[in-house]
């Protein structure tokens, strides 16, 4: 008993070693790629906003889903993003993540033919992976917050596609 928990003990810390590495092995390998600014930003002519709820269940605003189209917009705006590909979930009838974001996203002066809606977006793999195959992207900024923007670069980068967020 005592040899299975020592064992049981081991693979657990071999396994919180291995996410804690993975961790900051994605991180460092992004942190060139990530940008807060429109200032420091490069200019890409396509932007990959990320979709996500914009109303939590309790009813108030997914603070997650503001900033990303505030930041979408602010890149337009700022002449660092032409397009805005809205990619997002749309599985069911009421719930259309990027129709959601293309209209706030006009509220906030993006112009209607600079946003193109990605329906199938159901995974940030789907969104990225789609981003090229269906919407013939090797060149673009994900719009999301940090962390995302992490994944999501190294799915790009696993696909070809020469990112930024």
């Amino acid at each position: 008993m005592l040899k299975k928990l020592k064992m049981l003990l081991l693979i657990g810390i071999v396994g919180i070693l291995s996410i804690l590495l993975l961790d900051q092995y994605v991180t460092k390998k992004n942190a060139k790629k990530l940008f807060s600014s429109t200032k420091t930003i490069p200019s890409n002519k396509v932007g990959l906003l990320l979709g996500t709820i914009k109303t939590l269940s309790n009813g108030r605003e997914n603070m997650y889903y503001r900033f990303r189209v505030n930041a979408a917009a602010s890149l337009y705006k700022a002449g660092k993003i032409k397009y805005i590909l809205a990619s997002g979930d749309n599985r069911m009838v009421g719930y259309d993540e990027p129709t959601q974001m293309k209209e706030d996203l006009i509220k906030l002066g993006v112009p209607a033919n600079r946003i193109y809606l990605d329906y199938a977006g159901f995974r940030t793999l789907d969104s990225v992976v789609r981003a090229k195959k269906i919407f013939g992207q090797n060149k673009l900024t994900v719009i999301s917050q940090d962390w995302h923007n992490e994944r999501a670069l190294l799915i790009a980068d696993h696909q070809d596609i020469n990112a930024i967020g």
